[in-house]
């Protein structure tokens, strides 16, 4: 292969596919940042954005150094594209955080709260008023990784059930089921 062409092949594919690293990489870093900061982990967010900002800034050096290659665009947003969806996949994956569900019902709740104690929810009931007259506000505080479990007990007691799901910045005790993994403990710990 001649030099040309060797330029040729780095400047419209080696250099646009490092960028679409670079940026996927830049992306997926700053996701788990954002998710460390509103944990209130400050050593973790400082220490993640370091290596997003050092990433980012190479990333855009070589844009900046090649204004001439559309490639290299097209290698930037792809990879910011594709690091959205790698860093949220793995948000998903992580399951990290407490929330707490609020479900609204007129509808009885002694099947809903045995469920959920059954599972090893704690629950809190409170009786209430809405538009509709008297209504039960059905609270439990939950890891994020058991909501999938929660929903079904949700579903399971009343298909068509009111509730909301809020993040909790912190919880400062609860009734809360085993873990089943503490593969994340160590980097987002209640």
């Amino acid at each position: 292969m001649s030099l040309a062409m060797n330029q040729e092949v780095f400047t419209w594919l080696v250099l646009p596919g490092l960028i679409f690293l670079a940026r996927i990489c830049d992306v997926t870093i700053g996701t788990i940042r954002i998710i460390a900061v509103t944990r209130g982990r400050k050593a973790l967010a400082s220490f993640l954005g370091f290596f997003e900002v050092l990433i980012w800034l190479l990333a855009i050096g070589q844009i900046m150094q090649h204004l001439d290659n559309a490639m290299g665009y097209i290698g930037y947003a792809a990879g910011f594209a594709t690091g959205n969806f790698v860093g949220i996949s793995i948000e998903e994956k992580l399951a990290v955080g407490t929330l707490v569900v609020r479900v609204i019902t007129q509808k009885p709740v002694a099947d809903l709260l045995h469920g959920l104690q059954q599972a090893g929810f704690g629950v809190t009931v409170v009786d209430a008023y809405g538009t509709t007259g008297k209504v039960n506000i059905v609270y439990t505080v939950i890891r994020r990784n058991n909501l999938p479990e929660v929903d079904r007990i949700i579903h399971q007691f009343n298909p068509k059930a009111f509730y909301s799901i809020e993040d909790l910045r912190s919880v400062s005790a609860g009734v809360f089921p085993l873990k089943k993994s503490s593969f994340h403990r160590s980097l987002f710990p209640r």
